[in-house]
C-alpha cells in the first residue's frame, strides 16, 4: 500500500510510501520534496519579467511551492487543495487566478493534478511544471532513466545561469537511455524537448523502479544535487528564459494563455514497482 502525507505550504507531498519503504526524497540536502511550478518554470533573467508593459519580480521557479494553500479535501485516497491569488501575488504576477493541486491514490500509483482557473477579465498567461524527487543513490552509476518509445529527434537543452542558451547541449542518449552517475548534473539541469515518449521508467540496473507518466508535458527535466541520494524528474509545461530573451513575459517559449473563466488542467501518474531501492536518509 502507499500512504501519502500532505502540507498545506505549497501544497506538497512530503511522503509517498510504498511497501513500507520511503519513495519520495526524505534528507537534508535539498529541503523541499515534490514542488510545483507556478507561475513560472525555472529562472526569469534578472528574476524579472515584463508583463502588460510594467517589470514584475519572481524568484526561481515563482512563488506558488511557498504560499499557503487552503485544504478543500482530505481522506484517504485524495488530497485536493487551492490557492487563490491576493494582495502578496498581485505584486508579482499581476491577474487573478485559481490554482488547484490535487494528489490521488489509485492501488500503486499517485496521480498529481493541477488546475488553473482564470478569475480576472483579461487573458492570462503563465507557465506550470512539477518537480518531485525520489530516492535514488544517482551517483552508484546503478541507475538510468529510460524512455518508452525510440528518441530519434530528441533536443537537450543547455543551461547558463539558469537560462537557456541557443546552442544545444550534447544527446547523452545511449540505447534510448540516460544513465546516471556522479557527473550527470555538474552543468545543472537535463533538460529534454521533441520527446516522443510519453513515459520514462527509473530503473536500478535491470529492475524497474518506477514509471513516470508525464503525457502532454512539451519538456521533461532532470536534476539532484551533486552527490545527493536522489533524482528529481520534472514534467514541464515551458521552462526558463533565454539568455537573449526580450524580458517580455508573453515571449516564452510555449507560455500558456487562457481566456477570462476558462481553466487550464495537466496531471503526471508516476507508478511504483515492487523492487524499491533502500532507504536513505540523505546524511
Amino acid at each position: 500500500m502507499i500512504e501519502i502525507k500532505s502540507k498545506k505550504q505549497g501544497a506538497e507531498l512530503t511522503s509517498i510510501k510504498f511497501n513500507g519503504k520511503e519513495m519520495l526524497y526524505q534528507g537534508e540536502i535539498w529541503n523541499r520534496h515534490a514542488p510545483i511550478l507556478f507561475p513560472i518554470v525555472g529562472k526569469l533573467k534578472n528574476n524579472e519579467t515584463i508583463i502588460n508593459g510594467k517589470t514584475y519580480h519572481m524568484n526561481q521557479h515563482g512563488f506558488a511551492r511557498d504560499m499557503e494553500f487552503m485544504e478543500l479535501e482530505k481522506n484517504d485516497l485524495e488530497h485536493r487543495y487551492m490557492l487563490e491569488s491576493n494582495q502578496e501575488t498581485l505584486k508579482m504576477f499581476p491577474f487573478k487566478f485559481q490554482l488547484y493541486v490535487s494528489h490521488k491514490l489509485e492501488e500503486n500509483s499517485v496521480i498529481t493534478t493541477y488546475e488553473v482557473v482564470n478569475k480576472d477579465e483579461k487573458k492570462m498567461i503563465f507557465g506550470i511544471g512539477g518537480h518531485p524527487a525520489y530516492i535514488c543513490d544517482y551517483s552508484s552509476g546503478k541507475y538510468s532513466i529510460e524512455f518508452e518509445k525510440q528518441e530519434n529527434n530528441i533536443k537537450f537543452l543547455s543551461l547558463d545561469n539558469g537560462l537557456i542558451m541557443k546552442k544545444e547541449a550534447k544527446n547523452i542518449l545511449e540505447n534510448n537511455s540516460i544513465k546516471l552517475d556522479k557527473n550527470s548534473f555538474i552543468n545543472d539541469a537535463i533538460i529534454m524537448k521533441n520527446i516522443n515518449s510519453n513515459k520514462v521508467y527509473l530503473k536500478e540496473n535491470d529492475k524497474k523502479i518506477l514509471e513516470f507518466d508525464f503525457t502532454g508535458f512539451p519538456y521533461l527535466g532532470m536534476w539532484a544535487k551533486i552527490g545527493a541520494p536522489f533524482v528529481c524528474i520534472e514534467p514541464w509545461m515551458n521552462t526558463a528564459d533565454k539568455v537573449n530573451t526580450d524580458g517580455k513575459f508573453s515571449s516564452k517559449e510555449n507560455i500558456i494563455t487562457l481566456k477570462p473563466n476558462d481553466e487550464f488542467k495537466c496531471s503526471y501518474k508516476v507508478l511504483f514497482f515492487a523492487s524499491v531501492p533502500k532507504n536513505r536518509t540523505g546524511k
